[in-house]
């Protein structure tokens, strides 16, 4: 029985454990973050921000933005009291003064979102991935492996 429930936990976790995951590296603020297999990249912004990734029934955001305001946990509460703004639901969120998360529920719907300092926090970096609650269970080991892979690069092309 045991081994069942191992083999099932491998087959579930699998996709976020393959090989087949991408790597995007942000030059203009300094970051990186593994991209889920299956995910499209869009492009990269105009400005050089980041890119939108999706799937037919997800989307994950990763961007950087300069913090023209307070510090980072002000950034982080901003960024969080928006996504509530935007009818989130917001259950859960966490904030140091070099990292923060959320996540909220609207409609069928699940968000996720991770920010960092970035720059001795003058910037940020963040991520938001949005997805069916359906799929609540296979996101978890996604979004674990996100938040692991997330992380500031050797510096931007516009840290001093």
């Amino acid at each position: 029985m045991m081994r069942l429930v191992l083999a099932l936990l491998l087959l579930i976790a699998s996709p976020a454990l393959s090989a087949d995951w991408g790597h995007y590296v942000n030059v203009r603020y300094g970051y990186a973050i593994d991209v889920p297999p299956g995910f499209a990249g869009h492009g990269e912004a105009d400005n050089g921000d980041g890119q939108l990734f999706s799937t037919p029934t997800a989307t994950l955001r990763v961007y950087g933005a300069n913090i023209l305001e307070g510090d980072f946990e002000t950034a982080a509460h901003d960024r969080e009291a928006a996504a509530a703004d935007d009818g989130w639901a917001i259950a859960y969120q966490v904030s140091t003064p070099n990292r923060a998360s959320f996540s909220g529920q609207r409609g069928g719907r699940i968000v996720y979102g991770r920010l960092i300092a970035l720059c001795g926090g003058t910037e940020l970096a963040a991520f938001e991935l949005e997805y069916s609650k359906a799929y609540l269970t296979r996101f978890n080991a996604v979004v674990d492996r996100l938040v692991q892979s997330f992380r500031a690069t050797d510096g931007s092309a516009m840290c001093g």
